[in-house]
């Protein structure tokens, strides 16, 4: 077979895909960049339409496979230096939202970047779902799937949510309201609200408590990227506490 050229129509898709949102949204499907990042998504059952390799490359032996003409990868890719293996991977809904007791709500998110690396303390945490409000960055950027390093493909993540709908108290982060993150109640079901960068929770979410991180420093806050790692984590060590017997685990898929 043919590598394919740069105006294949493959390859034009490739292009929407990476740097579009509305063309992945009404397709229902992103570009995964990278062997390592595609194989997580095999391994947690994904479903991987097409891999496109450049030459020189083999890219993930059991998945169907188109190779690309020289030059071409250079060109489609969304970093200076590209990974040699490009996927379409489909995106699905999780099964896990109406069981959800733990959870980040990323309220007005907007940097690709801190929402990748609160995917990635989310599922090392062991929270059971990431929910975006509407106006919140697209989970499926190019930038947004290569920083969670993997953990998009394991831990459930919603978009367009209404916080209130989730079923749990929604505890907000501040720099100057509620008490510290460490002397606060966080064992019972919750939903941690992560504001946007520069101007924090939205008025319209409705908050129940507040919670702080202290700090020492001249800064008046913590990256948002930052903070939600420090809360998750504190979430787990606090219910870790409250239930010695047995590991925290996500709740059930249904």
């Amino acid at each position: 077979m043919e590598p394919l050229g740069f105006t294949n129509p493959q390859i034009q898709r490739l292009r929407r895909l990476l740097g579009r949102r509305s063309a992945r949204w009404d397709e229902g499907a992103f570009v995964v960049e990278g062997e390592i990042l595609l194989r997580e998504a095999v391994r947690a059952g994904w479903d991987v339409e097409m891999q496109y390799v450049a030459p020189g490359a083999e890219g993930v032996a059991e998945l169907p496979t188109r190779y690309l003409a020289p030059g071409v990868m250079e060109r489609v890719a969304s970093t200076e230096h590209p990974q040699p293996v490009l996927a379409v991977v489909r995106m699905h809904e999780p099964s896990t939202v109406a069981t959800a007791t733990r959870v980040v709500v990323c309220a007005g998110l907007s940097d690709p970047g801190n929402l990748g690396t609160i995917l990635r303390s989310a599922e090392a945490a062991g929270f059971d779902l990431v929910a975006l409000t509407p106006g919140s960055v697209d989970p499926y950027s190019p930038k947004t799937v290569r920083a969670s390093a993997g953990a998009l493909f394991h831990v459930p993540v919603v978009v367009d949510v209404d916080p209130s709908s989730l079923g749990v108290e929604l505890v907000g982060t501040s720099s100057h309201l509620g008490n510290p993150f460490t002397d606060t109640d966080l064992t019972g079901p919750l939903g941690i609200v992560i504001g946007n960068e520069a101007h924090g929770v939205p008025d319209d979410v409705q908050v129940t408590r507040w919670v702080t991180i202290p700090h020492a420093g001249r800064s008046e806050s913590l990256n948002a990227a930052m903070a939600a790692t420090l809360l998750v984590f504190e979430v787990l060590r606090q219910q870790r506490a409250a239930h010695p017997d047995g590991p925290v685990q996500r709740a059930p898929s249904k």
